[in-house]
């Protein structure tokens, strides 16, 4: 019997994190330490970082922990951000649909509490 073969993932890119961040209410694309980022009403939520292949991402202190146990592969700090509520995150590690939950956290955490309140309400 032949193996049914499974399409393997998109990868993940820049172009998809501009995609799913453009989806999110207010987003606007800027630069933030010469890299492309995102912010919401001048909030920095998401930026890439500069190696390219990595973003850094606002996230809660609670969720990054679990995050870095639960796939050290994909998400990552450095001694630079450990002290800050911001987490890397690996493109090529990471699971569309983490990411899309990551940035809609991010955005959340860095939106006004009305427009949040909008969007989840939508």
């Amino acid at each position: 019997m032949a193996q049914k073969r499974v399409p393997k993932a998109k990868p993940v890119t820049w172009d998809t994190v501009r995609e799913l961040a453009l989806g999110l209410p207010e987003a606007s694309e800027c630069t933030s330490y010469g890299t492309p980022a995102f912010k919401v009403r001048g909030k920095l939520f998401i930026r890439l970082k500069e190696d390219g292949e990595s973003i850094v991402v606002r996230i809660e202190e609670n969720d990054r922990a679990m995050r870095l146990a639960a796939d050290p592969n994909a998400f990552y700090i450095t001694d630079h951000y450990a002290a800050y509520p911001w987490m890397l995150v690996r493109l090529s590690a990471v699971a569309l649909d983490d990411l899309a939950d990551l940035l809609r956290d991010a955005w959340r955490l860095r939106a006004p509490s009305r427009l949040v309140a909008e969007f989840d309400g939508a």
